[in-house]
């Protein structure tokens, strides 16, 4: 297929571009490269005849009708995706995450694509104290970025049902892996663990996320891209729940740290509690995660080790400013 990849230069879209090529398929890579969006990414697939990139913001219509010609399906991962960032400037993520999805949809209608899957988040669904999410269980997102993704998320539905088009949406747990901003916990706490700085633990460290290795959740985008069924929703989580805390002490023993690195701050506000995702909808279409998450994290841990001169040009400048602002006074 020629898939148009938005997003394609952050962290779960760069994978997901990587793994398309690998699979056969031609790319276009559409990404506005805002902070999260980073060429180097991909630059080992940069000079691949079948993998093209558009630097444009996925709501430019004229852009995107351009950039649409000839492509069979559209993976929308574009997205502001932070959720600390949402609370601190709330506005800028409905920009992205509802107007410029409502745009690329109805542009790729326009266009004839065959199918249109929009890439989505647990968080959506809210915190849930026990028992797991399924995929009609109703949506309640408690920050500003999970209230921008469920927007999108019902474009997405909504131009199925009105217009009959062809979409899919994947609902991911937290991921993880090589390449990940290190704004979100796990590249966060391992980057400073490396460097010997704090590690800044919202409250009691007590939330719980259900982890999934990048590689698991692109291998589930795709499974819903080729075998979903219109109109429908599909959990891609890893079943493996941990707590903050666990993952931080994981991060301290796998860099050779100890727990003096931990620093408990003031709570995020609204923080949801626990997510967790039944994944059975998903199952029947022959997917399952394959990375065993100690493996994963140990993985992940040396190649944020063994690749400084890819994250240390990051932790500065607009970083910097961000850290501070966010952790400084907490």
């Amino acid at each position: 297929m020629k898939l148009l990849v938005t997003g394609g230069c952050g962290f779960i879209g760069s994978t997901f571009v990587r793994m398309a090529l690998a699979r056969g398929h031609e790319v276009v890579n559409v990404d506005k490269l805002t902070y999260a969006g980073n060429p180097a990414n991909v630059a080992e697939v940069a000079d691949d005849p079948k993998y093209h990139f558009v630097h444009a913001d996925i709501a430019d219509a004229p852009a995107m009708a351009d950039a649409l010609t000839g492509v069979d399906a559209v993976v929308n991962m574009a997205a502001e995706s932070h959720v600390d960032r949402s609370i601190l400037d709330p506005a800028a993520f409905p920009m992205t995450d509802v107007v410029g999805t409502a745009v690329i949809l109805d542009q790729s209608r326009r266009a004839g694509v065959g199918r249109f899957v929009q890439v989505s988040t647990d968080e959506v669904y809210g915190s849930i104290p026990v028992g797991l999410f399924r995929e009609t269980d109703p949506l309640n997102p408690s920050s500003p970025y999970s209230a921008s993704k469920a927007g999108g998320d019902l474009q997405a539905l909504a131009w199925h049902h009105t217009y009959g088009m062809d979409v899919v949406v994947t609902r991911g747990s937290n991921t993880y892996g090589p390449r990940q901003y290190p704004e979100k916990l796990i590249p966060l706490f391992v980057t400073n663990a490396l460097d010997g700085e704090q590690l800044p633990v919202y409250g009691d460290g007590q939330q719980i996320r259900d982890w999934i290795h990048v590689e698991d959740h692109c291998s589930g985008v795709f499974a819903a891209l080729e075998h979903g069924i219109a109109g429908e929703v599909y959990n891609v989580g890893g079943g493996n729940e941990r707590t903050n805390l666990e993952i931080t002490e994981r991060i301290l023993e796998y860099t050779n740290r100890d727990a003096s690195l931990i620093r408990y701050v003031e709570d995020r506000l609204g923080h949801d509690r626990r997510y967790a995702l039944a994944t059975e909808k998903l199952s029947l279409l022959g997917w399952s995660a394959a990375v065993d998450f100690g493996t994963g994290l140990t993985d992940t841990v040396t190649w944020y080790r063994d690749n400084r001169a890819w994250w240390e040009p990051i932790k500065s400048g607009e970083y910097r400013a961000y850290y501070d602002e966010q952790y400084g006074q907490r």
